[in-house]
């Protein structure tokens, strides 16, 4: 069973914490945690606020647990690795989108073009919120 979703989750309170010095370490972070899950980052985009990312993962990984894991994770490593960013932190919820396999491509263009469609104003809403910033 194939399992696609698509998450997105932001720097506390959407300061631009996610800067040139830290954002490929924190994405190679992520790729890691997520593999050594289990499942398999397929795409990892985002902008100075927050991270969009797109994976396929086995339906017996528990998204919560996989959520938590990779945001602790990659908190930690700016923590214990660049001293200067110790006010990084990331917001408490996320958000995850399930996708289905024919729209794979297109979210994953969408996830991978994230600094494009923001410098462009080329967004999807819904896909940029996390479940703090959703309207009920």
């Amino acid at each position: 069973m194939e399992v696609y979703l698509h998450a997105v989750w932001a720097t506390w309170r959407r300061e631009p914490y996610i800067v040139p010095e830290i954002e490929r370490p924190i994405y190679r972070c992520i790729e890691s945690e997520i593999e050594s899950a289990g499942a398999r980052l397929l795409a990892i985009g985002g902008v100075e606020d927050h991270i969009n990312i797109l994976v396929k993962i086995p339906a017996t990984i528990a998204i919560a647990k996989l959520m938590n894991q990779v945001k602790g994770v990659s908190s930690r490593l700016v923590h214990d690795h660049y001293p200067d960013h110790e006010l990084f932190r990331w917001q408490e919820n996320y958000g995850v989108f399930s996708v289905g396999r024919t729209q794979v491509r297109r979210v994953q263009g969408y996830v991978q073009g994230q600094k494009q469609h923001h410098a462009e104003g080329a967004l999807h809403a819904r896909w940029e919120e996390t479940d703090e910033e959703a309207e009920p």
